[in-house]
């Protein structure tokens, strides 16, 4: 008995479909630039880092740690090159985070109450992918169904670690830059270079945890809004075919 299609995609594995829906991604313009875009920095942070562990012997002439030692060169180039790629982020979304910035700035610090509700409400309308606001005077907000009255909110301190781990970035990246434009590898102090780029990997990764996992939660509640509505039917016998062994959702109950 051959299998209809909607048979064969509920069969699908999860991890099939994922790759499925990865591979559509990627070859549109957005997830193609992405992926090139996360390949080179995969790429040629990998080659740093086997050049920092001393991975290429042959390169250290006249020693490693020698100044004109191609393993020396190299590691000046890949580290240009990563911070290139850094500030295509860093300075290239550094318009939008000042945005969130100035109307944080009207959240946390504007004295009139009306004022700050509506810097919320933008920040909000923003971020509305991942972030759920409160119900304001037992009206749900307008971007969300009725469903959501049975989601919790998003708590504000997530907000605020999202704007400011995001503008940090862009001042980690700043500060990365000016060491690497400002200064050569004969008098730049190593430990700029490693403390600016750990500082602005720790506050991007920070930020983007906390939406992937907000929005993950809401989206988890999305699915099933009424799954705990579940009350026992009269007479488990009579539809447990079609309703699931005796229980009925409310919203397929008979009005009488």
């Amino acid at each position: 008995m051959s299998l209809s299609k909607a048979d064969k995609t509920v069969m699908t594995p999860g991890w099939v479909a994922t790759t499925q829906a990865f591979l559509r991604w990627v070859f549109t313009p957005l997830g193609f630039f992405i992926t090139i875009y996360g390949l080179n920095v995969i790429a040629w942070g990998g080659m740093l880092f086997l050049l920092l562990c001393n991975a290429a012997p042959a390169m250290c002439h006249p020693s490693c740690n020698s100044p004109n030692s191609s393993r020396r060169i190299w590691i000046e180039i890949d580290s240009q090159i990563l911070n290139a790629l850094f500030c295509v982020t860093g300075f290239g979304l550094a318009p939008w985070r000042i945005r969130d910035l100035c109307q944080w700035c009207r959240w946390r610090l504007a004295r009139s109450p009306r004022t700050r509700q509506r810097g919320l409400a933008h920040l909000a309308e923003i971020h509305a992918k991942w972030f759920l606001p409160e119900a304001q005077d037992g009206v749900l907000p307008s971007t969300t169904d009725a469903a959501s009255g049975l989601r919790l909110p998003t708590p504000l301190w997530k907000m605020d670690a999202v704007v400011w781990g995001n503008m940090l970035n862009s001042i980690f990246q700043v500060c990365l830059a000016v060491c690497m434009w400002a200064m050569n590898r004969f008098n730049r102090p190593s430990w700029t270079t490693g403390l600016f780029v750990c500082l602005a990997c720790l506050v991007a990764a920070g930020a983007g945890i906390i939406m992937w996992l907000e929005k993950k939660r809401i989206n988890k509640a999305s699915e099933h809004p009424g799954a705990l509505l579940l009350v026992p039917h009269a007479n488990p016998s009579a539809r447990s075919d079609t309703l699931g062994q005796g229980y009925l959702h409310v919203n397929q109950a008979d009005s009488s």
